[in-house]
């Protein structure tokens, strides 16, 4: 039961970090754009990797911090991301779970 806590806790904590953080990049209104940050896909590709597949507290809450701060940044903002990362997390628990 602490192990949900602490994840949902480090979730809401990046979440409220990434809004903050995208208010203060983008100041100006949504403005459809199809280029994807570099650093918002790397942090949501490791924070959901680890999320997800870590048997750890401690690496699962980063995870879920890093995956909170991508997911929540402003309306617009971060989707395509963590679609990406998101993906590839699941791509890695299923390789993870046929192995063995």
């Amino acid at each position: 039961m602490l192990n949900y806590l602490v994840y949902l806790l480090t979730f809401v904590i990046g979440s409220i970090l990434g809004l903050l953080y995208s208010y203060k990049l983008h100041g100006e209104p949504y403005v459809a754009d199809s280029s994807i940050d570099a650093k918002t896909c790397i942090m949501s590709i490791v924070g959901w990797t680890l999320g997800i597949n870590s048997g750890t507290i401690i690496l699962g809450g980063i995870g879920f911090l890093l995956a909170g701060f991508v997911l929540n940044e402003r309306p617009g903002y971060g989707r395509k991301e963590t679609a990406i990362g998101l993906a590839i997390a699941i791509i890695v628990y299923i390789l993870l779970h046929l192995t063995m």
